[in-house]
């Protein structure tokens, strides 16, 4: 494209003949180097943050959102693209799976969730794309009708000017609105531009009669140009070579654009000054390639570590369990988002850093599956040892034989725990069968023993027994185990005598006092011999807590959200997001306790 500034020197070659170096030397960039397009172009990929397709899909729906929704088509187009290989993906995992449970694939049907909403954005954004591209077009329109008066006002000032007018000022105007004029569509410009420039020379023809006046002219000129290489000079130490090298680039725009003609004296030498600065700062460019260089293989490095931890995940040493893969799962989760977080890799690499990650994701998605088909045939192994032990709980719930059957019960009870998981359908149902089965005889069995023997006195003393154990009890390594092993003795005591009954609470007291010292709540505790009432009871306890629990953290999130992008950077929320990390620890202890309980752990 022609500039302002090459059509008015190059026309004041023909009356003010200066050095032609100066025209033909005024783009500094060196051949070897990209341009300030490319620059950019690659100083926005080395900023790229790879977003999961959730993030993607909000990213278009605020460019669509936004005033121009429309003039953003590179960047939406972008996002289109990477959002279109996100779903692309998933389809194909899920035809992996589909094919590896030996299915045929060409039966295999799946529609994306996220497509609907993908689909939406992009026709949306089409159309306003193409109400923004007419609106354009209506614009150019009249910035060309703009810049035609503006060249007829430039034509009347040589032409037809009255005595009295401020040639200075005027010319300054016309100028001013020139450089603020709106685009015209390309297939206009160069017309026009040509037209304004030789007007503009026109002008100076006539002021060459004016010779005060030309003076004038070139002093304000040398003006701008003096400034412009004084802040090239500034950026010469400019730390941040990127920013450096785009404001240089803007150097350089109002160079051609604003620093017209000056004195013949000055045209050389000041183009040449301006001209070794810049080439300084350009030399600084290898410094900035390095940088990012080094920064894409650190980043190449982490994420080759990444594929490496998933892979080693997906070919355990030892034989995998329901808990090893369900730890696992979390663990790649968190892994995948650190890659999808992870900066961007040497280009050349790229495409191969993505399929080596999508194909381990998928090997482990492979294995993991595997592992859970085979599970089922265990499962139902499982629950028929399960059913077995149910049925010899029934035969034996109003056995009497105490010494033959409590043995038995607790061993029943041991063999349940030790027996590995049933299909989810059956958990519960059997549970309580079993359950039922249980307490019903002990139930039994601790009524026969106290209305056929006084052991109350018995009880006290055993009790006071372990109330002195817990209060020695400190928080060294083991002292959980201890009190959770106190406790389960303490539920097996029966009553004591009603005027003893105060050791209860004692111990009670004694007991949260332990708790706190070794920082664990009580409803966390592993306790066996629990009645049904008392099992009843905890698990009410528990499902209280962990929904006030639930309720704190949703409160907690919900005030981060008033910050703009919160952060555990951030001293202010540093401890806010501690106290979430706590709270969510604390929930998941809770949970698996209460699955312990209802599943009979």
């Amino acid at each position: 494209m022609i500039t302002e500034n090459n059509l008015s020197e190059n026309e004041e070659n023909k009356n003010f003949t200066p050095e032609s170096s100066e025209e033909t030397s005024e783009d500094v960039t060196p051949k070897n180097e990209t341009t300030h397009a490319e620059e950019h172009e690659h100083d926005e990929e080395h900023e790229e943050v790879q977003l999961s397709l959730a993030d993607t899909l909000k990213e278009m729906e605020k460019i669509i959102n936004a005033p121009n929704a429309g003039e953003d088509f590179k960047k939406f187009n972008q996002l289109k693209e990477k959002a279109s290989h996100y779903i692309h993906d998933e389809v194909e995992d899920k035809k992996h799976e589909y094919t590896d449970a030996g299915n045929a694939p060409e039966n295999f049907s799946y529609e994306h969730p996220s497509q609907a909403r993908f689909s939406a954005l992009v026709n949306i954004f089409r159309e306003k794309h193409d109400a923004y591209q007419k609106g354009q077009e209506e614009e150019q329109k009249k910035n060309l009708e703009h810049r035609q008066n503006i060249i007829e006002r430039l034509k009347n000032l040589y032409t037809n000017s009255e005595p009295g007018v401020n040639l200075f000022k005027s010319i300054r105007e016309i100028k001013e609105d020139w450089s603020k004029a709106g685009q015209v569509a390309k297939s206009e410009f160069k017309i026009l531009n040509n037209n304004y420039f030789h007007h503009l020379n026109q002008f100076y023809q006539m002021l060459d009669l004016n010779k005060e006046f030309l003076e004038q002219e070139y002093s304000h000129n040398l003006e701008k140009r003096q400034h412009i290489i004084e802040r090239a000079k500034q950026l010469e130490q400019e730390p941040v070579i990127q920013k450096a090298l785009n404001e240089l680039q803007y150097l350089h725009k109002l160079w051609k654009e604003e620093a017209e003609p000056v004195a013949e004296e000055f045209r050389e030498k000041t183009w040449e000054e301006f001209k070794e600065i810049s080439n300084k700062i350009h030399e600084r460019k290898s410094e900035l390639s390095a940088a990012i260089e080094t920064e894409q293989n650190e980043n190449l490095e982490k994420k080759n570590q990444i594929i490496a931890e998933i892979k080693k995940l997906s070919e355990p040493s030892e034989n995998p369990n329901h808990n090893y893969w369900q730890n696992a799962i979390k663990k790649v989760e968190e892994l995948r988002s650190e890659f999808l977080k992870t900066g961007s890799v040497p280009r050349k690499l790229s495409n191969q850093n993505w399929n080596d990650f999508k194909t381990t994701l998928r090997g482990f998605n492979t294995t993991k599956n595997t592992y859970y088909k085979s599970l089922k045939g265990s499962q139902q192994a499982n629950l028929e040892e399960k059913l077995k032990l149910i049925q010899t709980a029934k035969d034996n719930q109003n056995n009497e034989e105490w010494d033959i059957a409590v043995p038995l019960f607790k061993k029943l009870q041991e063999d349940w725990k030790k027996i590995g998981h049933v299909p989810k359908s059956m958990t519960n149902k059997i549970w309580d069968e079993f359950r039922d089965a249980c307490n019903a005889f002990f139930n039994n069995y601790r009524e026969k023993s106290n209305a056929s023997t006084d052991n109350w006195k018995e009880n006290y003393k055993n009790k006071k027994v372990l109330l002195d154990e817990l209060k020695t009890v400190t928080n060294e390594e083991g002292s959980i185990e201890r009190i959770e092993a106190i406790k389960t003795a303490w539920n097996n005591i029966g009553k004591v005598p009603r005027d003893k009954i105060s050791i209860n609470t004692e111990f009670n007291k004694t007991l949260r006092e332990k708790l706190k010292l070794n920082k664990i709540n009580e409803l966390e505790l592993k306790e066996e011999g629990l009645s049904e009432n008392q099992l009843t009871d905890k698990a009410r306890k528990i499902k209280s807590q962990i929904s006030d629990l639930e309720a704190e953290i949703v409160k907690l999130e919900n005030n981060l959200s008033f910050f703009k992008n919160p952060s555990k950077e951030n001293p202010l929320l540093k401890e806010t997001f501690d106290t979430i990390d706590e709270k969510k620890a604390h929930l998941e202890t809770l949970k698996q306790n209460l699955h312990s309980i209802i599943a009979g752990e």
